[in-house]
């Protein structure tokens, strides 16, 4: 789990190193759709597809955890969300996802949000909010395997940033496709989005 930490320092490191290198105006980069050597790739799919995020409304809980309890805490909130959702009969629109908005190598900061096909007639109030998810220019990476297997893909997405010497916002998305309530925590399909400069 250190290695999400990692992610949002790569970014900062990218950025040092790119400034350090510049001796004009750089040249504006393509970033295209590639796939790292085999030994690196946590997936058979595209990696580091490129995407355009949609702000959606969502609610959300936030809140903070530790590493070692990354996905107890994050299942956790998706269960409160979960409650609310269908005691006000909303109309789900969309994967849950975790946005990590701060990170350090040993807890982060998080909100675990549901998108939604329209805001709630009664809003939420307490540890439930209403949001708009984030939008933007990101890259997709996409994770099966266990939650704790996600540091291997966070790994290969910190090299991917590194050889590409892409800039992160320190600011990223796990999406996930399979249900995280009712999932085998070994057996999930995560999307990670990292939301680039």
């Amino acid at each position: 789990m250190f290695l999400r930490f990692a992610l949002g320092v790569a970014g900062i490191a990218i950025a040092a190193t790119l400034a350090l290198a510049e001796t004009g105006p750089a040249p504006a980069q393509a970033i295209t759709p590639a796939t790292p050597p085999a030994t690196t790739a946590p997936s058979d799919g595209p990696f580091g597809e490129d995407a355009t995020l949609t702000a959606k409304t969502i609610i959300y809980v936030k809140g903070s955890g530790t590493w070692e309890t990354a996905f107890q805490t994050i299942t956790g909130s998706f269960k409160k969300l979960k409650g609310y959702s269908d005691k006000e009969g909303l109309k789900i629109d969309g994967m849950p996802m975790t946005i990590f908005t701060a990170t350090d190598d040993t807890g982060f900061q998080y909100q675990a949000a549901i998108p939604l096909a329209e805001s709630p007639k009664n809003p939420p109030h307490g540890d439930i909010a209403l949001g708009q998810s984030p939008d933007g220019h990101a890259l997709k990476f996409i994770h099966h395997g266990s939650y704790d297997d996600l540091d291997n893909t966070y790994e290969a997405i910190t090299n991917y940033l590194d050889e590409k010497r892409l800039e992160a916002k320190d600011l990223f998305i796990e999406q996930y496709v399979t249900d995280p309530i009712t999932a085998d925590p070994k057996q999930l399909t995560v999307n990670v989005y990292v939301l680039l400069k």
